[in-house]
């Protein structure tokens, strides 16, 4: 893409994206996001409602009465944006394809995170990590990241979300907030995901196309797997056909969803029709 270009793009979804985060989210990314890292900062008696599981067992034998630790809300976040960049990004049938839509998604939560004077870094990944941009603070650093969304070119077409959730852990080792955003055409990232999530605070967004859950009735189509370059003919006016791939799409959400909740990482799902902003404030208030 050429410079003037892509600098029209960053501008545009700066505006845009800003805008969100300033005028809609602010709070509500507060809320949802900061006070899930917590220090601590001392101890003190035991007082009528006090959790159980704050009380500090050491310091209370010591003075014969019971006493809990006081932890505090870290003053700094840092956030990691974990985006898939595989070939099947690239589909979209109606409004936008799904690559835009990980692009302002992740460019609102990147202005989201400077607003509250957060730190932000990127993880791009195919079947491997394509490339990993350690979290920072700033205007700046946004704006880079901005132009790599817009403008990155993958070296592979495939999809890997347990290897990114491997190198993820090793490379962050300070607690984070972590969004992976996909379509989670993938399996077998569920155990690599709960390692991840017992020191991190992951959440899942995905972002699917509206025909990627049924088959119309156009006649004999010739597919192809954007990951796998794969083609084969397929004669939608079947309708066993159809009604199988709209149950399978159905299953397979559904088994996502229970992957989700047995890793305990909070998810959504939107389309590339729908207002993300509303999906995003959804997720929001669900955390608050």
């Amino acid at each position: 893409m050429e410079t003037s270009e892509l600098l029209k793009k960053v501008r545009k979804i700066e505006i845009k994206t800003r805008g969100l985060s300033k005028n809609i989210f602010a709070g509500e990314y507060h809320s949802a996001f900061k006070g899930r890292g917590m220090t601590f900062a001392e101890v003190r008696e035991y007082q009528y409602g006090d959790e159980i599981r704050s009380i500090d067992w050491n310091v209370t034998a010591r003075f014969g009465h019971p006493y809990v630790k006081v932890f505090e809300e870290e003053r700094e976040l840092t956030v990691v944006l974990l985006i898939d960049v595989s070939g099947s990004r690239e589909f979209g049938t109606i409004a936008q394809l799904k690559k835009d839509i990980f692009t302002e998604v992740a460019a609102t939560l990147a202005f989201s995170t400077i607003q509250n004077n957060d730190k932000i870094g990127v993880i791009f990944f195919s079947d491997k990590i394509e490339k990993f941009i350690p979290p920072k603070k700033g205007k700046k650093h946004v704006l880079h990241i901005i132009r790599e969304l817009i403008d990155f070119q993958p070296e592979s077409n495939k999809t890997d979300i347990a290897g990114a959730l491997r190198y993820f852990t090793n490379a962050i080792k300070k607690s984070s907030t972590a969004f992976i955003i996909s379509d989670f055409i993938d399996k077998n990232f569920e155990r690599d995901l709960m390692i991840a999530n017992r020191k991190h605070d992951i959440v899942a967004l995905q972002v699917y196309d509206i025909r990627e859950t049924e088959i119309p009735n156009v006649g004999l189509v010739k597919f192809k797997d954007a990951e796998t370059g794969e083609r084969i003919w397929v004669d939608t006016s079947d309708k066993r056909l159809r009604t199988t791939y709209k149950h399978a799409w159905g299953e397979g959400q559904l088994a996502l969803q229970k992957s989700f909740t047995k890793s305990g990482v909070d998810f959504v799902s939107m389309s590339t029709s729908e207002d993300y902003v509303r999906v995003l404030m959804k997720l929001f208030k669900m955390r608050a």
